[in-house]
């Protein structure tokens, strides 16, 4: 049986990953592994220990104590994914959805890569715990996830509707010919309505590129060809087509260069209020 793996924590995002793996396992029929993973702290490296320049017994004294709080939070962040975990196997239970819950402790990217193994599919929130606090930018491990990941990973928006259709961000590129590859041939979009948006001048070179694209997918695949910033052009097709996800290939330089001139991949994931389907 295929399995999907889904990545929830105490964000507001995983009530989105549940539901998104709830949809993804119908179509699939797969079964979800539900997966909360603790990170181990340093409580002392966490907290600006200054207590170097003062008496040997105070600073040991006040390690004790930093060590009873990490131990204290320790119990607390697992107690906390218990609750998650159960809240969300509930909710995928009620929607007869085969789960296994999984608690492990370690990093969130490495644990991550280490259970992909034979699933399908890879669902985290668009942003972590700390999302109330980072408005209209992406968690930090995504990126991390997405460029480590085997697997089509998709991020869950706040929007918690199904998709019903599918949006295609095409450049002719290798990562987005595999996208559109994935779309033609994944049940996950089986009868559903896929638009293929490309950005740019409206010449010969690209009617043929997308006319290329197109003959891969189902008939009746629209095409759209627009010129503008690739952002602005998306981010129009998406508002256009309201419930639809997003498909892209994802982060197609390297890290570096991401750093010095940005991402269109990062960018989409940001301004999109919607599913987005990364695909490498």
């Amino acid at each position: 049986m295929n399995r999907i793996l889904a990545c929830i924590d105490a964000s507001s995002y995983a009530t989105s990953v549940v539901e998104l793996a709830a949809w993804a396992a119908a179509r699939l029929s797969a079964e979800v592994e539900l997966l909360h993973v603790v990170q181990r702290k340093d409580a002392v490296a966490s907290r600006n220990d200054h207590s170097g320049a003062i008496g040997l017994g105070v600073k040991s004294e006040l390690l004790e104590e930093l060590t009873r709080i990490e131990e204290a939070a320790g119990r607390l962040a697992i107690e906390e994914g218990r609750i998650l975990l159960d809240a969300g196997g509930a909710r995928l239970k009620q929607q007869d959805v085969s789960f296994t819950p999984r608690h492990l402790h370690g990093g969130i990217v490495e644990t991550i890569v280490d259970r992909e193994g034979d699933a399908a599919l890879v669902i985290i929130g668009k942003r972590g715990a700390s999302a109330g606090f980072a408005t209209d930018h992406i968690g930090s491990k995504v990126e991390r996830v997405v460029r480590a990941s085997d697997k089509p990973v998709l991020i869950a928006s706040r929007e918690v509707r199904a998709p019903s259709a599918v949006v295609i961000a095409f450049d002719n590129s290798r990562a987005a010919c595999r996208a559109v590859r994935h779309v033609a041939t994944s049940p996950l979009f089986s009868d559903m309505p896929v638009k293929l948006v490309m950005a740019g001048p409206d010449n010969a070179e690209h009617r043929d590129q997308l006319s290329a694209a197109a003959a891969l997918l189902p008939a009746g695949a629209e095409t759209i060809l627009q010129d503008g910033t690739v952002d602005a052009v998306i981010r129009d097709a998406m508002v256009a087509h309201s419930g639809a996800m997003l498909v892209m290939g994802a982060y197609g330089h390297s890290p570096l260069r991401t750093l010095i001139v940005g991402s269109t991949t990062t960018s989409m994931i940001r301004t999109v209020h919607a599913p987005v389907l990364l695909v490498r």
